[in-house]
Order: C-alpha cells, then sequence, then structure tokens
C-alpha cells in the first residue's frame, strides 16, 4: 500500500457486509496513472471471506465512503476475480469515475491518444 504510484483517497474507516460484520478498512487506494478503466483498490485489516466483493451491502458501504469524499457517479462492479485476496477488494470503477480520478491527482494516458 506505501508505494509511489498510488493515490490515496481514504484513509480508515469502518464497514459492515451483508451479514452485519463490521470490517476495519485501512485505506481506498487506485494507481496514479493508467489507460480508461481505474481499478479501485480496498485494503482491509483482517481477511475477508471469499466472495466478499460480491458483497452488496458491503461494497455499498464502499461507495458511501467515496462518494462523502466526492465521487458523483454510478456504483462499481468488482474487478477481475483473480485480483482479489484476502485483505484486498478490487472495484472496477465506471467510466464517470475518471473526473473524480482526475480532481485527486489521477493521470489519464489514454488521454495522450485522443483526437481533437
Amino acid at each position: 500500500m506505501n508505494n509511489d504510484t498510488d493515490i490515496q483517497l481514504s484513509g480508515p474507516f469502518k464497514a459492515t457486509d451483508g451479514s452485519g460484520r463490521a470490517h476495519d478498512i485501512k485505506a481506498i487506494r487506485i494507481f496514479d496513472e493508467g489507460y480508461g478503466i481505474i481499478d479501485v483498490y480496498v485494503d482491509f485489516a483482517a481477511p475477508l471471506e471469499a466472495g466478499a466483493c460480491k458483497d452488496k451491502t458491503l461494497v455499498g458501504h464502499i461507495l458511501a465512503r467515496l462518494r462523502s469524499l466526492g465521487y458523483v457517479g454510478p456504483d462499481f462492479g468488482h474487478g477481475d476475480l483473480g485480483l482479489q485476496d484476502k485483505k484486498l477488494i478490487v472495484l472496477e470503477a465506471p467510466e464517470e469515475f475518471s473526473a473524480f480520478a482526475i480532481s485527486k491527482g489521477w493521470k489519464d494516458l489514454s488521454a495522450e491518444f485522443d483526437e481533437d
């Protein structure tokens, strides 16, 4: 998580899953640059149960946190299942997330290839 290529969007907070269990989230982060689709990394303090990335309540609490920080747009889907880990949920942000990410310092590398 302490990588020079990360932008931290949120520090620690708690989120509840669909079973009512509370989880300590250490951070929400993105890489500082990319092409189009942005993966959002949610780091947890303790291991999660398999399939946590599909828990609508848990993901809803994560989205509520992002919206409290200024994100305006549709809900996210889970990222590639191969990216999920015991202490990490990866969410795939919709295109509308780009404006929020840019406001936090993200660089869209695909913009270099846009034709005017």
